[in-house]
């Protein structure tokens, strides 16, 4: 167990991460594979393409025989055939011989290139005029020049992009294996806090974070639950928790982690038989009053209830939690981007802690310039004006005006 605010890095932090094994695996039909992380590798079954093929609209040839050839001295061939779209080039091309063939047709044997349509001219007694010479294994794509047999094309940890789908359609790969996505209940917390349709009284307040982290969550690779609102009492968190942890893969705390509310997230996660509190202060702004606790091995994270604080360590450390749950290799998850601006302004840090400000981006001239948007955690309109985040490290004491940042942009 730790005590409150007893400060840890982001990089203790993540160490923590080590103790939640990825996910099982589970194979789905590729239709629907997009944006599922592997589980195992993807080698190839056989080549691509699996003969060696035309990638222009010509004639297959012998190269030599064209050597020389040009629009004043042009080689006069012979067609001997053609060789349809999905047919088997049987008929072997013989010296002098050109076989008629579209994009993707097979090669026959003995053929070694393809001149194009618009350097030719066909005669009526099947003779072709070739105006330029080519190369041999021009305008030719060869037997496993795009894929070998054999190779590892995809490895487990890797994000399907579309081109990958498109990979696995070539090699015949119809279902593959993938990591489940991990299911995350989100949970918001306080008697302050009303559904999205009410009206707030004095002293409440909608639940926007939920709304917000289920977003994130999505972006992430995860499926969010929104479980609902609880009030303060030990029963209500305690109940909930337990039928959250039957469901889900993570549970999210929205609010309970700050000082007002610490004693009973405390007190709830530790009527657990097998609670273990890992993390409770983390040493960032803002989200500093971060909980992370394993409940039957589940892990489970306490948010601040401030919507900035909550949407920062979400991208922080709740963001690599759900990465190491679906595998994903890498030290940054593929949705990742960043770039790099000048800083518009000074800004000042208190060392001993990571700061993460958000900035707008601004072109001028040449230069792409960050402009801070400051405002107090609470404040959710300041994280729609900004672009990104940048960070400020915990052993330097800001940043100074026309200095080069890197801006984590936002999804």
């Amino acid at each position: 167990m730790v005590d409150f605010f007893q400060l840890q890095t982001i990089e203790e932090v993540l160490a923590r991460l080590d103790r939640f094994p990825a996910l099982a695996a589970e194979t789905i039909p590729l239709t629907l594979a997009w944006d599922r992380v592997l589980a195992a590798d993807i080698a190839a079954p056989a080549d691509v393409p699996e003969f060696d093929r035309a990638c222009m609209d010509g004639y297959a040839v012998r190269a030599r025989d064209t050597f020389g050839a040009s629009p004043s001295s042009p080689a006069w061939l012979t067609i001997s055939g053609e060789v349809a779209m999905g047919q088997v080039a049987a008929q072997p091309l013989g010296p002098g011989q050109v076989q008629r063939l579209a994009t993707g047709g097979m090669l026959p044997p003995g053929a070694d290139a393809v001149v194009m349509v618009e350097y030719t001219q066909e005669l009526g007694d099947q003779t072709l005029e070739v105006y330029r010479s080519v190369a041999p294994l021009e305008n030719v794509v060869q037997r496993g020049e795009d894929v070998k047999a054999g190779t590892v094309m995809l490895a487990a940890g890797t994000r399907l992009r579309p081109q990958d789908i498109g990979l696995l359609a070539a090699l015949g790969v119809a279902a593959v294996p993938v990591r489940h996505r991990p299911q995350v209940a989100i949970i918001a917390t306080g008697d302050e806090i009303v559904p999205i349709t009410a009206a707030p009284q004095p002293g409440q307040m909608r639940d926007a974070n939920s709304y917000a982290l289920a977003a994130q969550i999505k972006v992430y690779g995860g499926e969010p639950q929104l479980v609902g609102i609880i009030p303060d009492r030990f029963a209500a968190w305690v109940s909930t928790i337990a039928a959250a942890l039957q469901t889900a893969d993570l549970v999210l705390l929205s609010g309970g982690s700050s000082v007002g509310t610490r004693d009973l997230a405390i007190e709830a996660l530790r009527s657990f038989a097998n609670a273990e509190i890992l993390v409770h202060g983390v040493a960032i702004s803002p989200g500093k009053p971060t909980i992370l606790a394993a409940i039957d091995g589940k892990p489970l994270f306490g948010l601040p209830g401030h919507p900035v604080s909550a949407m920062v360590v979400m991208d922080v450390l709740v963001q690599p939690l759900i990465a190491r749950l679906l595998g994903l290799a890498g030290p940054e998850p593929p949705w990742r981007r960043t770039v790099s601006a000048r800083l518009s302004r000074n800004l000042a840090s208190a060392p001993g802690r990571e700061e993460f400000i958000r900035v707008r981006l601004r072109q001028e001239g040449e230069t792409l310039w960050a402009d801070p948007v400051l405002g107090k955690s609470g404040l959710i309109s300041t994280m729609v004006k900004a672009d990104g985040l940048i960070r400020i490290l915990r052993h330097t004491e800001g940043l100074e005006q026309g200095e080069a940042v890197q801006v984590w942009l936002f999804p």
